[in-house]
């Protein structure tokens, strides 16, 4: 991609980003006020962070891979069910991860 190209999707990006920002001002507060619509915004954040969690720990470029960081997801996911506190999570998730890393 050029230069030129890149300046071009740079200013394009950031204009929508400007009008979606200002779109967010002008909408009136009465339709944020909706219930349903609510319940929808709270799921939003769970469903990225979600996809991320998945895209990061199965996919190395643009191949799908299963190797130690699925380990570490797995262990995780245990570890949550298990009601651990977060800074646990995070250590079980390194710890095996990197168990499996330097076994294999």
């Amino acid at each position: 991609m050029s230069t030129g190209s890149l300046w071009i999707v740079l200013l394009g990006t950031s204009l929508f980003c400007f009008v979606l920002k200002l779109l967010g001002h002008v909408v009136p507060e009465r339709w944020f006020a909706n219930a349903r619509l609510q319940r929808i915004n709270a799921l939003i954040p769970i469903s990225l962070l979600s996809a991320l969690v998945v895209a990061q720990g199965l996919v190395t470029k643009t191949h799908v891979v299963v190797d130690h960081r699925l380990v570490g997801l797995f262990a995780a996911l245990a570890a949550l069910v298990a009601r651990a506190p977060f800074p646990v999570v995070v250590v079980i998730a390194a710890v095996s991860s990197a168990v499996v890393y330097h076994w294999h």
